[in-house]
């Protein structure tokens, strides 16, 4: 049987989780073209007041992105996230995702994000508020709990599905934690016994075969893959083939990866910009030497250096293509 959400059928079990300063337009679109069953968008604050920044506005911009939209929402107000559920619904989300899993310092600070578990009242209050404020699904991404000595997963899970929450992501980590050790799935597995909403687990999932030991141990309905597709977004590609027929897939050629590094390149600039644009391909251009490339200094020092986004590209096509032609003379 197919994993629903609400009216929505997702093609694929497998999805990805949202991240700040990695899961933008370019990137999302990137993934679902692997398999990625889902792509939520970063993290938006529920102060509308904020709205206005060219940060903002990008991240509210879907043209041309795969169905269903999803949009994830920060903030401790429960008529703040209510607003802001409706007026991005309006804009044409299809999801409300609600982020109470963030561990980061200046998001707990303001009392959002992980910080929310510690106040399991608060927790119902502003997953009722947003429910009833829109008729699209809402669903919920948490940690299991503030510290090892607090982990409440299971208690916000149930709070989570009485107040009408579609779907539930789990990061088998608390707060305390922050992306340290080992992530743990008791805790999904025990969550998963409790409540029949759609439940997907998230931490350190970076294998096909660790995505199929994780749903055999959780009985969970789906896995989220963060850190894992950074520089390897075809990541879904290869769990999906696990997952559906236990047979992996031919690995992808050389020349096929340079041309989706490429591709990921001119959505990036064509989405950001100019200036914007060669900085925030730094990242994803440092992911993907440290992947494919063993991240040999040279290389990486003119792709980080490059100033403009031509002079980063025609790097770019110059050491890929170096890369790919090493196999084809192999």
């Amino acid at each position: 049987m197919r994993l629903r959400i609400g009216p929505h059928v997702l093609p694929s079990p497998v999805v990805l989780a949202p991240m700040a300063g990695v899961t933008d337009r370019p990137f999302r679109v990137l993934c679902r073209s692997f398999g990625a069953g889902l792509a939520a968008s970063e993290m938006i604050t529920s102060d509308q007041r904020l709205w206005h920044t060219a940060k903002s506005r990008q991240r509210m911009n879907h043209e041309g992105e795969p169905e269903p939209r999803v949009v994830q929402l920060t903030g401790a107000d429960p008529a703040a996230l209510a607003l802001a559920a409706s007026a991005n619904v309006a804009l044409g989300a299809q999801i409300i995702d609600l982020n109470m899993g963030c561990p980061a310092k200046k998001v707990c600070g303001r009392a959002c994000g992980s910080a929310l578990l510690t106040d399991e009242p608060l927790v119902a209050r502003i997953l009722a508020a947003v429910v009833r404020a829109v008729e699209v699904p809402v669903t919920l991404k948490i940690r299991t709990g503030w510290d090892r000595a607090h982990r409440n997963g299971v208690r916000i899970a149930s709070i989570a599905q009485d107040c009408g929450i579609a779907a539930l992501a789990v990061h088998g980590r608390t707060r305390a934690d922050l992306f340290e050790g080992t992530a743990e799935h008791d805790t999904v597995r025990a969550i998963k016994s409790r409540v029949r909403i759609p439940v997907f687990a998230n931490g350190d999932i970076d294998t096909p075969e660790k995505a199929r030991a994780v749903l055999d141990f959780t009985a969970a309905d789906g896995v989220m893959i963060g850190r894992a597709s950074h520089g390897a977004p075809w990541i879904f590609r290869a769990v999906n083939a696990r997952l559906q027929g236990g047979i992996a897939t031919p690995a992808l050629l050389r020349h096929e990866l340079r041309d989706i590094i490429l591709r990921h390149l001119e959505a990036l600039y064509s989405f950001y910009g100019e200036q914007s644009g060669v900085r925030v391909a730094r990242k994803h251009l440092g992911w993907y030497c440290e992947r494919l490339l063993g991240n040999p200094a040279e290389v990486r020092r003119e792709l980080m250096e490059a100033a403009d986004t031509a002079t980063q590209f025609a790097h770019a096509v110059k050491h890929f293509d170096e890369w790919a032609s090493q196999a084809l003379a192999a």
